[in-house]
């Protein structure tokens, strides 16, 4: 494209750095899939209309940094479990949980993990999001970690942006069963030169925690990672208090999730490496936790606080994205401009995508248009609103 095309009348919230919370009425100017100019709304821009807002409130396309789509079956089984009282950490321990989906999952073909999770992403398309994280982890051989990944990349679309994670390290298989030391190498040795050979992963992920992997596996992993030239993420702190963020952080990592149990240390850590905290209401509220994450300590350390769903079949069964919004302001406490910005701006920081995630001259034309007045409903409304259009690389798309 060698012209500007336009958003007229755009309810702007443009997530920057420095956002007030509030909102601009103005054009936006696109061009080359990229935002080209923002000019006040009592100007006359020239060039073509691709849309207009007529007021309606205009934000970055959403991006969700945390979510397990790809996966066969669903464990309606265990949540009865869990209204009974029995732990998540019990019903992992006795062969359900992670490993239960793992079966389903391995039995599933590539396409049919394609079709379904292809379905499941039409919620995120609905809700603006632009740009979706998806984590293997329920294979957990070199054949069906692999055949995650390659559905992962196949979801990708010029429509929605599919960020992939090798997530090997989600819990020891049965084949490794009590040598987790062992499975770790496996996966550096094996899995890892493999899904960089076939650039079938932008980053790896492991579960740092009592029923997973302890803090040497999590150093061991993620340093071969790094020296593959992977970007490096973390399930930490989530049951317990495993110094995982620590680690991660100091190794680099983009992003460290779940942090309920995380302490000051971990929290300084994170600040001095530049690692984005990813909070995670839905399953905090599944899993009927009490700990909260330390939100206001994250906030007075300045470590960028992202949101995502964590959709999985077991611990967050999400199928309206947009109800994290919601969930952080009223189970964590933050604001609805905190929220957010916890969906673009610091989702972006958490996946290292810094061409996107704010309305700004430069950045990538990811835009998501609502039938709202102020971005406030977007946590208001249980459940969410659905947006009228988005906007993905420059290219418009109605919903």
């Amino acid at each position: 494209m060698n012209h500007t095309q336009w958003i007229l009348n755009a309810r702007l919230a443009d997530c920057t750095e420095g956002w007030s919370g509030e909102e601009q009425l103005v054009h936006i100017g696109i061009k080359d899939g990229n935002i080209h100019a923002l000019t006040e709304a009592s100007t006359s821009p020239k060039g073509e209309i691709l849309f207009d807002a007529e007021h309606r409130l205009v934000t970055p396309g959403l991006i969700d940094p945390h979510t397990h789509l790809i996966y066969a079956g669903d464990r309606a089984n265990e949540f009865a479990l869990r209204l009974a009282g029995v732990s998540y950490e019990t019903i992992a321990r006795r062969g359900g949980g992670i490993q239960a989906t793992v079966t389903k999952t391995r039995q599933a073909t590539e396409q049919q993990l394609y079709q379904t999770a292809k379905q499941r992403l039409s919620a995120w398309r609905a809700h603006g999001f632009t740009t979706v994280e998806i984590k293997s982890g329920y294979g957990l051989t070199e054949t069906d970690e692999l055949k995650m990944l390659r559905v992962a990349r196949q979801l990708n679309s010029d429509d929605l942006t599919v960020y992939a994670t090798l997530l090997a390290a989600h819990t020891v298989p049965p084949e490794f069963s009590g040598q987790g030391d062992a499975y770790i190498q496996w996966i550096c040795d094996t899995l890892l030169p493999k899904a960089k050979a076939e650039q079938l992963a932008d980053a790896v992920d492991i579960f740092c925690e009592k029923i997973a992997f302890n803090q040497a596996q999590t150093q061991k992993l993620l340093a071969e990672a790094k020296r593959l030239g992977f970007q490096l993420k973390i399930h930490a702190e989530q049951l317990s208090h495993s110094g995982g963020a620590r680690t991660a952080a100091e190794l680099g990592a983009i992003s460290a999730d779940h942090l309920e149990y995380i302490n000051d240390d971990d929290i300084r850590a994170m600040a001095s490496h530049g690692t984005t905290a990813v909070l995670l209401p839905a399953a905090f509220y599944c899993l009927k936790e009490t700990r909260k994450p330390p939100v206001a300590e994250l906030i007075q350390n300045k470590v960028p606080i992202a949101l995502g769903s964590d959709a999985n079949p077991g611990s967050a069964p999400m199928t309206q994205p947009l109800l994290i919004l919601n969930m952080a302001c009223t189970l964590f406490g933050l604001t609805p401009s905190q929220s957010l910005l916890g969906v673009t701006r610091y989702a972006a920081r958490a996946l290292g995508l810094s061409d996107r995630g704010q309305v700004a001259v430069g950045y990538r034309a990811d835009l998501a248009i609502w039938d709202c007045q102020s971005h406030h409903e977007l946590s208001y409304y249980i459940g969410g609103r659905s947006a009228v259009a988005r906007v993905v690389n420059g290219r418009l798309f109605m919903n």
